[in-house]
């Protein structure tokens, strides 16, 4: 019995070898095999689909369908934190490339190979361009400096330029991932050079587009609103009227002033730190080359980039997306604003205060029957606190830079980039699934403002503060209307109350 249950527990780390083995076995040429293997070998690829690259630690097997080397995946080893929804932002890859491929160009003016230039112009090219999104594996929790991701970038270039010039991967011949691809470059200069122009691409083509988007369509709003007067409120209770379209033009300008911050903010961004090196000194490349990088990049571009004036404070500090990101936190905070104003006024639809028709876009509840909900307001307001929670991340990051070096970057280029995308794309949302399709209920407006005690406001300078405070206070202990309780009181009569409290006339200064 026990020689039958070690054979069964034998067995189970058996596999049958095919008859072209070539490995040593105790029977003839051509005879199956029996080899003893760990479990997982059995659960592995194949030998032939991985190929051996190495770094300064040693060998490394890499899948032989992937173009990064042995950093790449010593990183993956090292970092595996949050799997793939934590994975480096594709933009700040796509702008690796446009970095890469400028700096190619640039080495190629002075002195480096052409044929290993253009190969590399060509590889970086295909990075920029998404075309090998599948050969960046790593996490955002690795090095602060982001060396990893730069290495990582370097190792795909060079492996698709060399299978371009028709050479080996991993070979690092004829394109080496340092010496050529990182030719007078370091991460230390390189990630932070990634993440402006990654910020700046995602404020141009998404953020700054949204937020122009849901400024036309409320500016819009305030217009077709113009007419309508309602009850103001403060602090939540009863104020004296405005009209629906002054409330809105507020909505108006908090967008517009969102705008100018972020765009206030860009010209910092625009400044590139390539040509620093490892420490801001320029260590390892030549004069001009911090210059004309950053005028390729604008090229690329189509964006205003320069080279940092000091580089010291390129890498060791970030205060300007610390800036970018204060700007998009007061975006959030206006929003926040904005979405709760219009979901509360559209409150209801019986038994809230209704002064808003919001659009129906889809069922609210699963017990309720009928029930429709302010869906997009909250959205809104949801990405509002995220985009305040990153900027908290961010805060701390950039104030995190210890001597030559900050090393926070992956963490505040994440937040940045999250947080761009966020109030972009919540902006062009909200416009087109709710802001376009408001609409005032002018008979619940009316009614509303009829009841409010605040249009008393209009007495002060004919009966006096007190004689007014009196007519508001009694009429609303005994549930009567100003005009009554006004004439009751023997203050007024009925025509001078007609002819002092007109909410059209209390609208502006006279």
């Amino acid at each position: 019995m026990d020689r039958a249950l070690r054979l069964l527990a034998r067995s189970r780390f058996l596999s049958r070898a095919p008859a072209s083995d070539p490995r040593p076995g105790p029977g003839p040429a051509g005879a199956a095999v029996l080899l003893l293997r760990p479990p997982n070998v059995v659960r592995m690829a194949s030998q032939n689909s991985f190929r051996i690259e190495y770094d300064t630690f040693g060998e490394l097997k890499v899948p032989n369908d992937k173009y990064y080397g042995a950093q790449t995946v010593r990183s993956t080893m090292n970092f595996k934190i949050g799997g793939v929804t934590e994975r480096m932002p594709i933009p700040v890859i796509k702008a690796f490339g446009i970095l890469k491929r400028a700096a190619a160009e640039v080495n190629q003016d002075y002195g480096l190979d052409p044929k290993i230039a253009n190969a590399i112009m060509k590889a970086a090219d295909e990075v920029a361009e998404g075309k090998l999104n599948d050969h960046f594996p790593l996490v955002v929790w690795q090095t602060g400096s982001g060396t990893q991701t730069n290495m990582n970038v370097n190792e795909v270039i060079s492996n698709r330029a060399i299978e371009m010039l028709g050479g080996e991967l991993g070979s690092k011949k004829p394109v080496h991932p340092n010496d050529h691809v990182n030719k007078s470059q370091s991460s230390n200069d390189t990630f932070p050079t990634a993440m402006h122009i990654a910020a700046a691409i995602e404020v141009h083509e998404v953020l700054l587009p949204g937020l122009q988007k849901l400024h036309d369509a409320l500016d819009a709003k305030s217009k077709e609103f113009a007419q309508i007067i309602k009850i103001g409120r403060t602090h939540a209770q009863d104020a004296v009227p405005l009209t629906l379209g002054q409330e809105f033009s507020g909505y108006v300008q908090q967008v517009k002033y969102a705008t100018t911050r972020i765009k206030g903010a860009m010209p910092r961004i625009y400044e590139l730190a390539a040509g620093g090196t490892a420490v801001g000194t320029g260590l390892n490349t030549r004069i001009g080359f911090a210059e004309k990088v950053a005028a390729k990049v604008a090229a690329l571009t189509g964006l205003p980039f320069v080279t940092a004036p000091n580089k010291f404070e390129a890498l060791a500090a970030h205060d300007a997306l610390v800036e970018l990101s204060g700007a998009m936190n007061t975006t959030a905070c206006s929003l926040m604003k904005i979405a709760n104003d219009i979901r509360f006024l559209g409150s209801g639809p019986r038994s809230g205060l209704g002064e808003l028709i919001l659009p129906e876009n889809e069922p609210g509840s699963s017990i309720m029957p009928g029930k429709v909900n302010p869906t997009q307001c909250e959205a809104v307001t949801m990405v509002a606190a995220q985009v305040m929670g990153n900027h908290v991340a961010i805060t701390i990051g950039g104030s995190s830079g210890h001597f030559e070096l900050n090393v926070f970057k992956p963490l505040m280029i994440k937040n940045v980039l999250h947080s761009a995308r966020l109030l972009g794309d919540a902006s062009v949302s909200f416009t087109e699934n709710c802001v376009v399709g408001i609409q005032a209920n002018t008979e619940r407006i009316n009614k509303l403002m009829n009841e409010s005690l605040m249009l008393v406001t209009a007495l002060n300078p004919h009966i006096g503060y007190d004689k007014a405070a009196k007519i508001a206070k009694t009429a609303h202990k005994n549930g009567s209307t100003l005009k009554a309780t006004a004439i009751e009181l023997g203050y007024l009569t009925a025509e001078q109350f007609d002819e002092w409290v007109k909410p059209k006339d209390m609208l502006g200064p006279k």
